[in-house]
């Protein structure tokens, strides 16, 4: 029997989506932030995920180890020091399909990308050329220009930024693959992110990645967006290198450490251009302090720093999770989730009159669990309104509502609770 649309989006019914999905979630491993003596409505893990409780005894551990042992700790403590980004490698794996000695924990995302640059963007004769999606993530644009401005290129004419279709929102690989047959023999590297931060849509890697290589490209991604948020296969699609941050939906705290990819066929050339530390040294051999470098046969190369440990034990409990709430999982309830949201917007929207236009994909495997809502009519006035009433989500210039209901701590209650708010905020907008 079909439910008619206003119960499908009531509390009750919602709730009995919870009680029977297939994939409980873990909201109660999460501390829900409560502001002004009251529970918000969180979607917005795309920019900073909620804290796991187990966060605060894993820091606790490292402050105890720190107070018993001192420096000796580097050897003595419960997880030691001096091999402490060991513990991250196999929850990062299998987030982005990798073999454990193709990635990392290590700095910031930016302070990655520009590392990664120095080795995968090395302009030679015509192969100057970097392509970008258009209105990538600034701190992306800035990584790349400035890169280019170093080797003596000029950003106007080498950085080539693949822009949506005219009347579009979203740009098709189509047009990507396009861009790199027409620049060819002037392509050093393609450098995009996985998932838009703005519109959240999924780019298609795979494709991308076969793209460049075919025309002797390398090629690149920004996963700051993906990670944690869609299941990945980077070794075997190829891809030459990623960086992303661990602080949105991977929820290891602001600021968190980052982390990298280099696949196999890169971590073992010692000819590769790359800034070394000490880090990178053969761990056999590091604490000989030797004038010469030896690297790490791995993505561990290409550390220059020892592990910030109280970052990481947060981190570390973070990667657990996901160890045992398998990615492929958390997709699909994303998925359900995602799609509740949608059609309730749009089922709020026709009842109220007014154009809701999600600029995100609207096929659920071309983006993740993030919705981009022009607020057409509105303007950041909806946004403060849904503030006031609970809702946390986030703003970008000039006229989009991001939220993402994320599939590790929101719920379908959440969802149905939200668009309750987002019709009153609406209907009393809309008679002003």
């Amino acid at each position: 029997m079909e439910i008619k649309p206003k119960r499908l989006f009531s509390i009750e019914h919602a709730r009995s989506l919870d009680k029977n999905d297939p994939i409980p979630d873990r909201r109660s491993d999460f501390h829900l932030p409560v502001i002004d003596g009251k529970e918000v409505l969180y979607f917005t893990g795309n920019s900073l995920g909620l804290q796991p409780k187990t966060a605060k005894q894993a820091i606790k551990t490292e402050l105890d180890d720190w107070a018993q042992w001192g420096v000796e700790g580097h050897f003595h403590a419960q997880n030691p020091w001096v091999s402490y980004h060991e513990k991250l490698a196999k929850g990062l794996a299998n987030l982005v399909g990798a073999k454990e000695h193709e990635v990392v924990a290590m700095n910031a995302l930016t302070v990655n990308l520009h590392l990664l640059l120095v080795s995968f963007y090395v302009p030679q004769g015509r192969r100057t050329k970097i392509i970008c999606e258009a209105k990538a993530f600034p701190s992306d644009q800035y990584a790349l220009a400035s890169q280019i401005r170093f080797h003596g290129g000029d950003p106007d004419t080498d950085l080539i930024a693949i822009s949506p279709r005219p009347g579009a929102t979203c740009i098709e690989e189509e047009d990507i693959e396009k861009a790199i047959e027409a620049h060819a023999n002037e392509l050093a590297l393609v450098m995009i992110g996985g998932v838009h931060y703005f519109t959240g849509q999924l780019m298609d890697m795979k494709r991308i990645t076969r793209a460049a290589h075919a025309v002797g490209a390398h090629c690149g991604f920004d996963l700051a967006h993906a990670m944690g948020n869609i299941p990945m296969q980077l070794h075997d699609w190829g891809v030459d290198f990623a960086c992303w941050c661990s602080y949105k939906y991977l929820n290891s705290g602001p600021g968190a450490v980052a982390g990298a990819f280099i696949h196999e066929k890169h971590v073992g050339r010692e000819d590769i251009p790359r800034f070394d530390g000490w880090w990178g040294h053969d761990a056999k051999r590091r604490f000989l302090m030797e004038p010469n470098f030896e690297s790490m046969k791995t993505a561990e190369a290409w550390q220059m720093s020892n592990a910030p440990v109280l970052n990481m034990a947060v981190h570390a409990a973070s990667l657990e999770m996901f160890l045992e709430s398998r990615i492929d999982q958390l997709r699909e309830k994303s998925k359900r989730l995602t799609a509740y949201m949608e059609a309730g917007i749009q089922h709020v929207a026709e009842e109220v009159g007014f154009r809701a236009e999600l600029i995100t994909p609207t096929d659920p495997e071309r983006r993740g669990c993030q919705l981009s809502l022009a607020a057409h009519g509105f303007g950041k006035s909806l946004f403060e309104a849904l503030t006031k009433a609970g809702v946390i989500s986030d703003w970008r210039e000039p006229n989009v509502i991001r939220m993402a209901p994320v599939p590790l701590y929101n719920t379908f209650e959440d969802i149905a609770a939200f668009l309750a708010i987002f019709k009153d905020c609406t209907e009393a907008m809309s008679t002003e």
